[in-house]
């Protein structure tokens, strides 16, 4: 018997921007200082706002070269939303949220008028691009955090485009002020809950500084494992400035999607801000009405690709809010074989478990995207 055909919806993909999209839709000057992207034997360079980054591309070993082969050579969709749709379909994957890939640098960029001009084009883009071609393709909206009031009007031009989610980077550019400081950001929480609009962290997108090897914090033996694992932390340090703020208790309409770093943090990430919430509260300030914890448990959602742990933190720990996603098509994720791990990761388990990590805690956010088909065989 051919095996059954898990459908899902995803939390988490990217599309690969044309290079050449700044220069099509802004004046050169601005376009110029626009993240840039170039490709050299071992290495990549890439240009934001007279910054350059320098990144080191290994050779791969023959196993991983079997894994980049799939990726790179046959995700026509990665820029194409047509053949998107029909990679979709044959992974089985009915809607996604979808971020920005060169995009993701404009969080280095130091110009608040180049970041509006360049957030806009993106998001325009994106529009015609991503969201015309299907509602099942959730674009993010990009936002300049580098002006509040910027912030705030791109979000409402982006509401009245439709746009239901909007990307937010991990931490706030070089100069700006933590997330924890909520009458900063208070005009921007205030506009994503009056617009329904996701307040969406991706992992791994804090601005880069010009002396920062990109990717690197750690060297030596087990470096690569340590690096990947690290950019895991920015979006629970988001969360947590969120929940201890007050900014979830003062916006109990906003939602948070922490997108690709994993979902078993949850239950942790409340148990020990309960602790110190409760254990040192002679120094809290602000007051909650509740619990850190049940912040986290009823606005923050967290998507995961391949952690066993991420289905266990929902079934037995009561995080509804643990959904999957495929990170499309990037190395990490699961195109070419998002079958193989759907069924490695819910065989033997629960149905309405593995209903509501696939498509329940998406369709939370994203109703308008309508039920996937039907499991089949």
């Amino acid at each position: 018997m051919i095996p059954k055909k898990i459908w899902a919806n995803s939390g988490d993909s990217h599309f690969m921007e044309p290079p050449d999209l700044f220069d099509e839709r802004l004046p050169k000057a601005l376009a110029d200082r626009m993240p840039k992207s170039q490709k050299f034997d071992g290495y990549e360079v890439v240009t934001v706002d007279g910054q350059e980054f320098r990144r080191d591309m290994p050779s791969p070993n023959a196993d991983s070269k079997a894994i980049i082969d799939v990726v790179v050579e046959r995700a026509p969709g990665a820029n194409d939303p047509v053949l998107r749709l029909k990679d979709l379909d044959e992974e089985g994957i009915w809607a996604e949220v979808t971020y920005p890939s060169l995009g993701i640098w404009a969080s280095s960029i130091k110009s608040a008028d180049l970041m509006k001009a360049g957030v806009r084009c993106l998001n325009d883009w994106a529009h015609e691009h991503i969201m015309k071609a299907s509602p099942r393709l959730v674009a993010t909206a990009s936002v300049s955090l580098l002006d509040i009031d910027d912030a705030v009007a791109e979000v409402e031009r982006c509401a009245d485009l439709g746009f239901r989610a909007v990307f937010v980077p991990t931490a706030p550019p070089a100069g700006q002020k933590p997330f924890n400081y909520i009458d900063h950001w208070d005009p921007l929480w205030t506009a994503l809950e009056a617009n329904n609009m996701v307040l969406s962290f991706h992992i791994g997108t804090e601005p880069v500084e010009a002396d920062q090897q990109v990717g690197v914090k750690f060297r030596g033996p087990g470096g690569a494992v340590l690096n990947y694992t690290q950019t895991t932390f920015g979006g629970q340090i988001a969360t947590m400035q969120m929940v201890a703020s007050g900014a979830l208790d003062r916006h109990p309409g906003l939602r948070v999607l922490v997108s690709e770093g994993g979902a078993a943090w949850g239950p942790f990430l409340g148990d020990r801000m309960n602790e110190g919430y409760r254990q040192h509260g002679i120094y809290v300030r602000p007051q909650l009405s509740k619990p850190p914890m049940e912040f986290i448990y009823e606005q923050v959602y967290a998507s995961f690709q391949h952690d066993v742990t991420a289905i266990a933190a929902m079934q037995h720990m009561g995080w509804q809010n643990v959904m999957w996603g495929s990170d499309y098509p990037h190395l990490e994720g699961t195109y070419g074989h998002t079958q193989k791990t759907l069924h490695e990761l819910f065989e033997d388990v629960p149905e309405a478990v593995r209903k509501r990590i696939t498509v329940g805690a998406f369709n939370d956010l994203f109703p308008e995207v309508g039920a996937p088909p039907a499991d089949e065989y």
